[in-house]
């Protein structure tokens, strides 16, 4: 029976990569058991490496000092390169195609201003329409700048019933030719849909309009390839699936085929040229690849959580948790399908290459509100999260979420959904 308790442990016996799970901390309830923690699509939990790589950085800046840019095990100097390898097998991109820089939105405004480039003809901007907010504002405040008002001059791409359908996409842009940039995410942050990447850069490159994407949900959650599907930049956070630690460093992508081009961009210290940098030359000396993006030194101790988080990925490989987070998040539904149909409505597409490690839930329930369904779960040691109007977004991280933990899930929601 795949309702009890011993099936899910029998699930978490054979799962192979059962024993990541002893690698993080676990937020615990006061009675010191941990707690059922489903929330790594808003923050990952904390990895042993992510502390190490923490606790090497503030030893090398106690026995170091300012050496510590070039001395030690880490120098600081080249710090952010650490990152370079991991970030692009999970994009699937090349090493100069992305570098871990400043967090999301920087980053995003900072490829705004080179890839939204307006003409006469061609000035709106393409978003879907439940966009989250800091790209909206992000993209509004472009229009902004270049003096247009953002009410004119943003296209949306509404979801139907079956979510965010390409063939809408293709329709909205044979019906616009003033579309100068499309931003649109890997995996929709209210619904947990994953969109098609591939489909999505194909019209964009059809259409001769740039693509950007914002990974923040997308990155540690889903196999991708950025630089075949050819799309032109994406930016990410690394505090969701990548478990980078509250607030760390983010990262951008930018297609080699824009690498030296004359797309416009800002520039500052860092995007010097490590070579020449610190000959303090009145003239840049751009650096290759992507590197030339970055505006100064990285926050060191916002960068080491995410380096030491990275090797976790590195040893056991994106496909791996793909196919576990497949089947973990399978079995969530399943589970909600079979006990709770009436009351759980799932907004996530069924299909799983729609869906990623989240599901988003809307409670239908003739006396208790969303919002009451979610606080009983809280009070019940179950850490998810809650989005406006009426959404528990409920996601299983197959580094360390385990089918008992699914299992303690449905069986607290069903008590707080039960007649009392």
């Amino acid at each position: 029976m795949t309702d009890t308790l011993s099936y899910a442990q029998a699930q978490d016996h054979a799962d192979p990569l059962a024993g990541w799970r002893e690698q993080f901390s676990w937020p615990r309830t006061q009675d010191g058991d941990r707690k059922i923690y489903l929330c790594g699509n808003s923050l990952g939990l904390q990895s042993q490496a992510a502390a190490a790589a923490t606790r090497q950085a503030l030893s090398s800046w106690a026995k170091l000092a300012v050496e510590g840019h070039f001395s030690g095990e880490a120098p600081w100097l080249s710090y952010h390169k650490r990152a370079a390898p991991a970030l692009a097998r999970l994009i699937g991109s090349h090493e100069d195609e992305v570098v871990a820089m400043n967090t999301l939105t920087i980053n995003l405004n900072l490829m705004l201003l080179g890839f939204y480039r307006p003409t006469a003809k061609q000035w709106k901007v393409l978003i879907e329409a439940d966009a989250f907010p800091s790209d909206r504002y992000a993209v509004q405040s472009q229009l902004q700048l270049h003096g247009y008002d953002p009410d004119d001059g943003i296209v949306q791409w509404h979801s139907s019933v079956d979510g965010l359908e390409i063939g809408q996409l293709e329709s909205l842009l044979r019906a616009h030719d003033d579309i100068a940039l499309i931003l649109l995410p890997g995996v929709q942050y209210l619904s947990g849909e994953v969109l098609d990447m591939q489909a999505i850069s194909t019209l964009a490159r059809d259409h001769d309009i740039p693509l950007g994407l914002d990974l923040a949900h997308a990155i540690g959650n889903v196999p991708m390839s950025m630089h075949d599907w050819q799309v032109d930049f994406a930016v990410f956070c690394t505090y969701k699936y990548l478990n980078g630690g509250p607030g760390a460093v983010g990262g951008a992508y930018v297609h080699r085929r824009h690498h030296g081009s004359d797309t416009p961009r800002l520039h500052g210290w860092w995007g010097n040229a490590e070579s020449t940098r610190f000959r303090m030359a009145r003239q840049f000396d751009p650096a290759p690849g992507v590197d030339v993006w970055q505006q100064s030194n990285p926050p060191i101790l916002g960068l080491a959580p995410v380096v030491g988080a990275l090797s976790l990925f590195d040893d056991i490989g994106i496909e791996a948790l793909r196919a576990k987070s497949i089947a973990l998040t399978g079995y969530l539904r399943a589970r909600l399908m079979q006990d709770l149909p009436d009351h759980v409505h799932i907004l996530t597409p069924a299909a799983a290459q729609r869906q990623g490690c989240q599901l988003s839930l809307e409670i239908n329930h003739p006396t208790r509100s969303g919002r009451e369904v979610f606080n009983a779960l809280e009070a019940a040691g179950v850490v998810c999260d809650w989005r406006e109007p009426n959404v528990i977004r409920v996601a299983p991280a197959p580094m360390y979420n385990s089918y008992t933990d699914v299992w303690h899930f449905v069986d607290r929601l069903t008590k707080a959904l039960a007649p009392t």
